[in-house]
């Protein structure tokens, strides 16, 4: 059987100088009539150029925001297990507000309102009268309002036995409504009391009300007005 042998030669010099001959020559201007690897050449870069161009001017911002969100992703996940805790104990959280919500509204109640505070200064007397304390000074201040209740001072100095004024500090302490003492000063009596073993006690009892709808309504005006202020230059 006859065999015939077919050597395939590739010279790679000749391929160049084929590949050269097809760039050389090329008219800018008629781009359409250049050979088929020029052709080939300008297309890949021509989208090399587009997909760099892309990347900087459109993906490079979407990449910017894809790495914030990534960025936030612990913070959410310790967000939603924080929330899925308080989702799992809610029926315990709204048993403690109502706990809460029920306290208020106790302390809220030995809160006098502007109609009983004058039966509220008659109770403080009585508390020192029923103790056989000897009023020197009852005069109440000036009225200092907070964001939701008021304050109003009172001085006050009574006269007295030792016990009988330490009775009277618990008797105030233990009124239906909130009173507090506050720069509590004890001496010894002079003059014609020196030595009768009697004493003087000077204090500043502070009594609290609530404010009234009129009166939240003013404060939440003024706050507002205060804060509408400050913004201005």
């Amino acid at each position: 059987m006859a065999s015939t042998s077919l050597n395939l030669k590739f010279d790679l010099n000749a391929w160049g100088a084929q590949v050269a001959d097809q760039f050389r020559g090329l008219n800018p201007n008629e781009p359409g009539q250049w050979p088929v690897l020029p052709k080939l050449a300008a297309s890949l870069a021509v989208t090399l150029i587009v997909m760099v161009l892309g990347w900087f001017l459109l993906l490079s911002d979407e990449q910017a925001l894809l790495d914030a969100e990534v960025a936030r992703e612990p913070n959410l996940r310790q967000d939603y297990t924080a929330k899925l805790a308080q989702a799992v104990n809610l029926p315990e959280l709204r048993k403690q507000k109502s706990q809460v919500e029920e306290y208020v509204t106790q302390l809220e109640k030995q809160l006098p309102g502007k109609a009983e505070m004058d039966a509220l200064l008659s109770d403080i007397t009585q508390a020192g009268v029923g103790r056989s304390l000897q009023f020197e000074l009852f005069r109440p201040g000036q009225v200092v309002v907070k964001d939701y209740y008021a304050e109003l001072p009172i001085s006050l100095r009574v006269s007295g036995r030792y016990h009988d004024i330490g009775s009277f500090a618990a008797d105030v302490s233990n009124l239906s409504r909130i009173v507090t003492l506050h720069n509590l000063n004890v001496l010894a009596s002079t003059g014609k009391d020196a030595g009768s073993g009697t004493l003087s006690m000077e204090a500043t009892a502070r009594t609290y009300r609530y404010l009234d709808a009129i009166e939240v309504a003013e404060q939440k005006k003024a706050a507002a007005k205060a804060a509408a202020g400050a913004k201005k230059p």
